[in-house]
């Protein structure tokens, strides 16, 4: 499983016209789904991006989590990330789980964020979705759960 994760000032999902998801202050975790992802990956790569040390503690250092500072979290599914870009000019998109496997591993993603925070919104898996956000910094780090075992 795959993240980009962004800290943001705000940020929101729109479907259809409709403000589907928003935060204020927190992370935009854009998440993929490769072959080979279970519950074991998805645990482990939101229980991460839960405790990553990436807002500014007293001193100005990057020393406090999501968790610490209670802020949103907002998923996206995104099945590109998990694209093979290493040749030619036209993404393959064979690393990445279909999507019987990818939704509901999304969906298991949402309800352990859920789990363990409260401040949680997502986007929605398979639809064309519009995010807005103010990336803050520019603070923006790609996550990978570990090998598939």
């Amino acid at each position: 499983m795959l993240a980009v994760i962004q800290r943001v000032t705000h940020a929101n999902v729109v479907v259809n016209n409709n403000n589907i998801g928003a935060i204020q202050q927190g992370i935009v975790a854009l998440l993929a789904v490769e072959k080979g992802d279970g519950e074991t990956q998805v645990k482990q790569l939101i229980n991460r991006i839960l405790k990553y040390r990436i807002f500014a503690d007293s001193d100005d250092k990057m020393n406090l989590s999501l968790l610490d500072i209670g802020g949103g979290l907002l998923l996206v599914p995104q099945f590109t990330l998990a694209a093979d870009t290493k040749k030619g000019t036209r993404p393959s998109f064979t690393p990445a789980a279909p999507p019987s496997i990818a939704r509901p591993l999304f969906n298991y993603a949402i309800s352990h964020a859920r789990q363990l925070h409260t401040n949680i919104a997502c986007g929605e898996f398979g639809t064309d979705m519009q995010v807005s956000l103010c990336n803050d910094g520019p603070v923006t780090f790609i996550l990978k759960s570990n090998s598939n075992s």
